[in-house]
C-alpha cells in the first residue's frame, strides 16, 4: 500500500493519468465542439510527466503546440464504481497539470476517426507542479486556475465552470476504470488554448497556493 508520503511524489509510482475533455463548455466552444453529455476521457502514459526545471518537449511531428492549464486530482484511496456522496474520501490531494496537445495530429486524428493518442500521450505531455495536500484546497470546485505565455495571461478561469464535478467524474470514470493510488485525473480546461513555439515560457498557477514554469524545446 502507498502511504501518504510517497503520495506527495505520485509522478514517480502512479500507474495512470486519466483526462477529461471539453469539461468547460467556453473550451468547447472555441474549438468548435459540441458540449459533452457525458465526460469524454481519454489518457496519458505516465512517461508523459515532466516536472519543472526540465522543458517541454514538441514532437517531431507537430508544428502547433497547444497549453490546457487543469486542476489534476490525485487518487489516494483504490476504489471501483465508487458512489458520488463518498467520492471525496478517495481523493488525497491535488495538483496544477497542463494538458499539452499536438492540435495539429489532433485534429488529424478527429478528421479520420482515430484515437488521440500521438497529440496526447507523447513524452512531457503532462506538466505537474508539486503536491497540493487535499487541506490547501478547501473548495476545489471553486478555484482560480490561470496560465501566462511569455508573461501574457492566455489562460483564466474557475473550476466552478466545469460542466462535471470532480466527485461526479470519480464516479463515472470508476464504473469504467479501477482508480488506485497515485492515479491522477486531468479534469479540463477553460478557454484561451493558443499555441506555442520554441522557447516560449509557459507559467501557470493555482490562486496563490502555487505557481509553476516550463520552458519550451524542440526535440528535432
Amino acid at each position: 500500500m502507498a502511504s501518504a508520503g510517497n503520495l506527495q511524489r505520485f509522478w514517480e509510482w502512479g500507474k495512470k493519468i486519466i483526462c477529461v475533455g471539453r469539461n468547460y463548455t467556453a473550451h468547447a466552444a472555441e474549438l468548435r465542439n459540441a458540449v459533452p453529455s457525458e465526460p469524454l476521457l481519454f489518457l496519458k502514459p505516465p512517461s508523459a510527466y515532466v516536472r519543472e526545471g526540465s522543458p517541454i518537449q514538441v514532437p517531431y511531428y507537430c508544428h502547433n503546440l497547444h497549453h490546457e492549464v487543469e486542476l489534476g486530482v490525485v487518487i489516494g484511496k483504490r476504489g471501483t464504481a465508487i458512489p458520488q456522496e463518498v467520492a471525496m474520501q478517495h481523493v488525497a490531494g491535488y495538483a496544477l497539470c497542463l494538458d499539452m496537445t499536438a492540435r495539429d495530429a489532433q485534429d488529424e486524428c478527429k478528421s479520420k476517426g482515430l484515437p488521440w493518442t500521438l497529440a496526447k500521450a507523447f513524452d512531457t505531455s503532462c506538466p505537474v507542479s508539486d503536491f497540493i495536500p487535499k487541506e490547501q484546497l478547501c473548495d476545489p470546485g471553486n478555484v482560480r486556475i490561470w496560465l501566462k505565455v511569455n508573461d501574457q495571461l492566455r489562460q483564466e478561469g474557475s473550476t466552478s465552470q466545469m460542466i462535471f464535478s470532480i466527485p461526479y467524474l470519480i464516479s463515472y470514470i470508476s464504473e469504467f476504470i479501477t482508480l488506485e493510488e497515485g492515479d491522477l485525473i486531468l479534469t479540463g480546461t477553460p478557454k484561451g488554448v493558443s499555441s506555442v513555439q520554441e522557447n516560449d515560457e509557459l507559467e501557470a498557477g493555482i490562486e496563490d497556493i502555487l505557481k509553476m514554469k516550463f520552458r519550451v524545446v524542440r526535440t528535432d
